[in-house]
């Protein structure tokens, strides 16, 4: 998770159409030296050979797993079922089309690159299409978004639209029309760096949405990821943050949001396994919007260090701030720090690699989500 990433060669060992599997053989040599060459290899390609190996694994009971459903009902219905789970996505994401408002809608980063989408609705289709154009193009920076990555922000934010209790699948995306500009921000070309573009691009998009929709104000707009390590430690986390209010409710806070998903590491396992100390990870009082709704607070997480390591902060509202919506007020900006033991604090950037000696502390205001209503 590089912070100053300006081609993806940078971000770790890319692949290119690579067999890992041949005639049912694991080929672990050949993947030992393909993630140990060019300019960037793997720190611990043991590490991420045994990552391949679980994947290959959870395919292979997958694949078991379907053959064994097929051979009780047969193939007819099995594929007569999966067609269905795709047709019911479908029709249920269209009864939700046909309750949402077109709008327009632009949100801008701090490095200046803005997101700007325009979402029409056809009623009588009960279609929608989904438009990007006039957002920036690619950056020299990694905050490129793929077009996966777009896509899946897209399919997220429609998805939670949806009352209906129903799986995520490919039929969601049938009524959508998307539209994205090639070579922009949020479909670039090789060999742009991309590593922010998951993490911090992805939650700009879908405030953008959501702000297009008039459903909610802006959330945090970041996943404040923060990795450190050593030639012995590697280690990596998102911190949590404030949601954006909405028409009927207030913002939550501090948790993870939209595209985060993840959870941190329990402080005791956390100061087990690293040199680290959790000093303190609590709320950040008063970061939400104001508003009819409030929005979410997000939180202050304070680690010290026992020993020399590397660190890197990949952040995004520290400049710009999580909006309010229909009157609401924004949230606070997040705040990276250094701490010295001796007292001193430097503000970092909200890109930032710093080197960390033993008693450093590395403390993070994450931000408040935006209000709604006046």
């Amino acid at each position: 998770m590089p912070s100053d990433s300006k081609t993806i060669d940078e971000e770790g060992v890319l692949f290119k159409q690579e067999l890992i599997v041949r005639d049912g053989k694991f080929l672990e040599d050949e993947l030992h030296t393909l993630l140990n060459s060019g300019t960037y290899p793997a720190r611990n390609s043991h590490q991420n050979v045994a990552d391949l190996k679980a994947q290959v694994a959870a395919n292979t009971r997958g694949i078991n797993e379907m053959k064994s459903l097929i051979s009780d009902w047969g193939q007819t219905m099995v594929l007569d079922y999966l067609q269905h789970v795709q047709d019911n996505a479908d029709e249920c994401m269209r009864r939700t089309i046909q309750n949402l408002h077109p709008g327009q809608f632009t949100c801008t980063m701090d490095d200046g690159s803005e997101i700007t989408v325009d979402i029409s609705i056809n009623k009588a289709k009960r279609t929608a299409i989904v438009d990007f154009t006039g957002t920036s193009q690619q950056s020299e920076s990694n905050l490129n978004a793929p077009l996966a990555v777009t896509k899946a922000a897209v399919l997220y934010v429609f998805r939670t639209l949806i009352r209906d209790d129903i799986p995520l699948n490919a039929g969601c995306f049938v009524p959508l029309e998307l539209r994205v500009p090639s070579s922009s921000l949020l479909n670039p070309e090789y060999p742009a760096a991309v590593v922010a573009g998951n993490v911090e691009t992805s939650q700009v998009i879908v405030d953008t949405l959501y702000g297009a929709l008039g459903i909610m104000a802006g959330a945090q707009g970041t996943m404040n990821n923060l990795s450190f390590g050593n030639e012995r430690y590697q280690y990596y986390e998102t911190i949590c943050g404030g949601t954006g209010a909405g028409e009927s409710f207030n913002g939550s806070g501090p948790v993870q949001s939209h595209m985060t998903n993840s959870r941190l590491t329990d402080p005791e396992v956390l100061e087990t396994l690293f040199p680290v100390i959790v000093e303190h990870f609590r709320h950040r009082p008063g970061s939400g919007g104001a508003g009819k709704y409030r929005g979410g607070d997000g939180a202050i997480r304070r680690i010290r260090f026992k020993e020399p390591m590397l660190a890197s902060i990949l952040s995004n509202r520290r400049s710009t701030v999580p909006h309010g919506l229909a009157g609401g007020k924004a949230g606070a900006p997040g705040r990276n720090f250094l701490a010295k033991p001796n007292g001193k604090t430097v503000e970092l950037e909200a890109r930032a690699k710093v080197q960390l000696q033993a008693g450093d502390c590395l403390e993070i205001e994450t931000p408040g989500g935006g209000g709604f209503g006046a």
